[in-house]
């Protein structure tokens, strides 16, 4: 599991060994899981900071979406991984081995959950071995141990359980208790597949459906069936869509944005949002503490031909408003969205859900000072967890007087459509689980974790 080491760097591989084809894939994967294991970093940072070397740039799309692939799948199933090495290895891994246990766990896999060619799996993991002067002295025991998984891979998928081999110990527990150990397990095996691409778009979604290749889900977004690069579809250049999860594009939805109103969106980054409050045509500020998250959204707007007033900030102390509505999406664990980000339940813990907790109360409380009276919030995390949730809200209301719960009701029901009817609690809150918007092809099933609650300013 990730602990904490020196920064890894891409390997300075012998040439014989980087003339190989699909070395230099291999080779950045490992850099990023190497990353991922010994500095516990976010997946995403690594991907993006290393993407940008020399060796990185010179690949391919293709031979850029399989290094993704490589790492996201050696973390999503890191569990089963983990396990399957520990027993093959009796005296567990050595130490002072430089990569070794990152090229492992990328060869592994590669054989157990890509359609990468055996051989190919063990042959480019032996040869990173080699390249590794701290880790080139095991290249007979990687080779031994790799063999032995591509023989009994049958029997190791067969022993992978979801909720008890691959998910975090801490999250396994939470989940049984909050939500009970069938819909613990549910939500276990959805986080286990690879989700596709789901986009909203400015206009006409029919059309692009017909163009993307999309289908369109019964809250409007579009699910792309093909895996294409993003900036290479139609209609990214001229700003017709964005990329965001189909529950990510609930919050706004629920709000329901008015032209004439004014609306603040809070923590905004990194934007889609704040795009669809901007679509609606009403006056929106956009407030983030980032300057460069903020940079991002504006450049992000202006492909999409949309505007809003953005401001650098502390959501818990800025001062502004009166405004007619507020969109709160409050940083959190994020644990609904390990299908798209399957790191967050591994680098996070107990102890960041408590300071998280602590934040998103301050930014309820200081949210009341900006809202005019009658005026509306909504407040969304994209967790699974009661605190981030449910409890938050029910804090929130014996603090202070300044809120009243407007409960999700039929008109709410009617926008989800008939899939996510069960998303709508008996609170009149709102709480997408993973496992929700099933499908014949689980690839294009499922939707991220989401909460959302409607508070009124009285």
């Amino acid at each position: 599991m990730p602990h904490k080491d020196p920064k890894p760097q891409l390997s300075d591989a012998p040439d014989s060994g980087s003339l190989v084809p699909g070395f230099a894939v291999r080779d950045l994967a490992t850099a990023i899981l190497d990353d991922f294991l010994t500095r516990s970093l976010a997946l995403d940072d690594t991907i993006e900071r290393l993407m940008d070397s020399d060796k990185a740039r010179a690949l391919d799309d293709r031979d850029r979406s399989l290094v993704r692939a490589i790492t996201a799948s050696a973390i999503r199933r890191l569990g089963t991984i983990a396990k399957a090495l520990d027993h093959r290895i009796e005296k567990g891994l050595p130490k002072n081995s430089g990569k070794l246990e990152a090229i492992l766990v990328g060869g592994v896999a590669q054989i157990l959950f890509l359609d990468v060619p055996d051989h190919a799996s063990v042959d480019l993991s032996v040869r990173l071995v080699q390249a590794d002067p701290d880790a080139k002295r095991y290249t007979a025991l990687a080779n031994a141990v790799l063999r032995r998984i591509v023989r009994e891979r049958d029997m190791i998928l067969a022993q992978s359980d979801a909720l008890k081999t691959d998910t975090p110990e801490w999250l396994a527990k939470r989940w049984t208790k909050s939500y009970g150990a069938e819909t613990a397990h549910k939500i276990a095996a959805a986080f286990r597949v690879e989700p596709a691409v789901d986009l909203t778009v400015k206009s006409d979604p029919a059309h692009w459906a017909g163009r993307l290749n999309a289908s369109i889900l019964s809250t409007g977004s579009l699910r792309l069936k093909d895996r294409t690069p993003i900036r290479l579809l139609p209609g990214y250049e001229e700003g017709a869509f964005w990329v965001q999860d189909a529950a990510a594009a609930l919050p706004v939805m629920l709000l329901d944005p008015q032209s004439h109103e004014k609306i603040a969106d809070l923590c905004a980054a990194p934007g889609g949002k704040t795009a669809q409050l901007a679509l609606s045509g009403a006056h929106v500020t956009a407030i983030d503490r980032s300057e460069k998250r903020l940079q991002r959204l504006t450049t992000n707007l202006a492909r999409l031909g949309l505007h809003a007033e953005t401001v650098t900030a502390d959501a818990t102390q800025w001062a502004g408003g009166p405004f007619d509505a507020l969109l709160l999406d409050a940083p959190c664990t994020a644990t609904g969205t390990i299908r798209r980000h399957p790191d967050v339940g591994w680098i996070k813990g107990d102890e960041d859900l408590g300071k998280l907790a602590r934040l998103q109360a301050r930014l309820i409380d200081h949210a009341a000072s900006l809202l005019a009276p009658g005026g509306r919030l909504i407040y969304c995390t994209c967790s699974l967890e009661p605190e981030e949730g449910e409890q938050q809200i029910r804090a929130a209301l014996a603090r202070s007087t300044n809120w009243r719960v407007s409960p999700f009701g039929s008109a709410e029901r009617e926008k989800l459509g008939p899939e996510l009817q069960d998303a709508i609690t008996a609170e009149g809150f709102l709480r997408t689980l993973p496992f929700m918007l099933p499908h014949d092809d689980p690839r294009l099933a499922g939707i991220d974790g989401f909460f959302a609650a409607r508070l009124i300013r009285v």
